[in-house]
């Protein structure tokens, strides 16, 4: 007989509460096997997609594309028993009866299962997700979806004709109430700004047409919308604050108040490293590699730091200490249509120039496709954002949470400069770091600027690090 079981949102990073709806992959009616995915989300760091515990036929999908949900409400609808008698699909209150509700992942659930990414396996045997190919593997990541017995409901008539749904039925979730439209409307509803929740449905049952949606718009008391979709004078037009941009502001705010910045300023004539870097470019080992002044910065931020450890360390005012890192894991900090993401480069210090270089070249690529883990943007120790991509000559860069440096890398420009009393024109970088001064002094924060600069100034001057 059917089994109907409803999937979650899970935790997919540890501490997250909710997620945003972006792209289902199937529809009522599609029938699915174990691991394969079936919806892609969007977290407070990064877009993630989700395989499905269970093999079956999805019978609805409980969330529209855009909507927020909060994790541990169930999100979609499947029958592992498709071929059996009909029964009535549970409520999603009913979730955490029948073993679905989510839990922190690895905590050992009742019955002896284990939470997962996406749900509860079983004791042993569990098989390993396969390895995304698109993205660098992260130790500890794979996840082990596996079927979840619910108990039999009895149900004497045959197995209906599952149709695809209209409307998105209404939910009392802890996000609060989700009312009732086609996916269409919801659409337009998002494009246009206006909150569904506000609205009156007055199609049957209450559903919210298309037509309720755009005299919404036209109405005196509308929300403010694109002026390039109204012809009513408004020129405003409002954005839910959520996902990657909600974490990255709240990030900002408790970086801001709590360290104490301070940020120092170097302009380098780095003629040097542009011509190293040309020679490099047809130099057989570096045939293919796409080496850039950022992976040379890198690497003259991780030879310095050596020489100023309190740059890679963090202050831990729980524990009343500053904890100091033999390790640098390099967060660089990427603008992406999502918003801004800092991904690291694990134990960036035990690379050579041209594993960082096709480090950093992987670590952008994925960052701009959305599609970097959210363990990856975790537990950085100092961080390079590179303005000078967008022609800007330096800034006054916000530090990392948990970080107690980060260098902002200004537009290389051909400049004007005095070399050995004659003015010649040479390629000129201004960098600019910022560091928390309750770890970093002036003296040691000094130190560390010169020091990167003059590797940049000098290359052959590393020899001697």
């Amino acid at each position: 007989m059917p089994q109907y079981k409803q999937f979650p949102l899970p935790d997919t990073a540890e501490g997250l509460t909710e997620a945003d709806i972006l792209t289902w992959h199937v529809k009522p009616g599609d029938t699915v096997t174990v691991n394969q995915i079936i919806v892609e989300i969007e977290t407070a760091k990064a877009a993630v997609e989700l395989p499905c515990p269970w093999a079956g036929v999805v019978t609805e999908l409980l969330a529209e594309p855009g909507q927020t949900v909060e994790v541990g409400v169930p999100i979609i609808t499947i029958d592992t028993d498709p071929g059996g008698a009909a029964a009535p699909a549970p409520a999603p209150a009913a979730a955490e009866a029948n073993g679905t509700s989510s839990g922190k992942i690895g905590e050992e659930m009742p019955g002896g299962r284990i939470a997962t990414l996406v749900g509860y396996g079983p004791k042993s045997g569990a098989a390993k997700r396969r390895a995304r190919k698109d993205a660098p593997a992260v130790a500890g990541a794979a996840v082990t979806p596996a079927a979840v017995a619910a108990p039999p409901a009895p149900a004497p008539a045959p197995a209906p004709v599952v149709p695809e749904p209209v409307a998105a039925a209404p939910v009392s979730a802890p996000g609060g109430y989700v009312p009732l439209a086609k996916p269409p409307v919801r659409k337009l509803a998002k494009d246009l700004g206006v909150d569904l929740r506000a609205l009156t449905g007055s199609g049957p049952g209450g559903v919210i047409t298309r037509s309720d949606v755009e005299n919404a718009v036209s109405a005196p008391a509308a929300a403010p919308v694109a002026a390039s979709t109204v012809d009513n004078g408004t020129r405003e037009r409002r954005v839910p604050i959520k996902g990657v941009r909600k974490a990255t502001a709240q990030a900002m705010v408790d970086s801001a108040f709590t360290a104490p910045h301070v940020t120092e300023f170097l302009t380098v004539d780095v003629t040097p490293m542009m011509e190293l870097r040309a020679r490099l470019k047809n130099h057989p080992e570096f045939r293919g590699v796409k080496l850039t002044p950022l992976a040379f910065c890198a690497k003259a931020v991780i030879l310095a730091a050596r020489r100023t450890p309190d740059v890679n360390a963090t202050w831990d005012a729980a524990a009343n200490e500053i904890v100091y890192k033999d390790y640098v894991h390099l967060g660089i900090a990427a603008a992406t249509p999502r918003g801004l993401v800092v991904p690291k480069v694990r134990d960036a210090d035990r690379m050579s120039l041209k594993e960082l270089a096709v480090a950093l070249d992987e670590l952008a690529t994925v960052a701009r496709e959305g599609k970097t883990a959210p363990a990856d943007m975790m537990n950085g120790t100092i961080t390079i954002t590179n303005v000078g991509v967008f022609g800007v000559d330096t800034g006054t860069p916000i530090l990392n949470p948990g970080e107690s440096a980060i260098l902002a890398l200004g537009a290389i420009r051909d400049m004007p400069w005095v070399v050995d009393g004659e003015i010649k024109v040479r390629k000129i970088c201004q960098l600019a770091l910022s560091f928390d001064h309750r770890v970093v002094d002036g003296q040691q924060g000094s130190q560390f600027l010169a020091d990167v600069g003059a590797l940049l100034a000098e290359p052959g001057i590393a020899l001697t690090y």
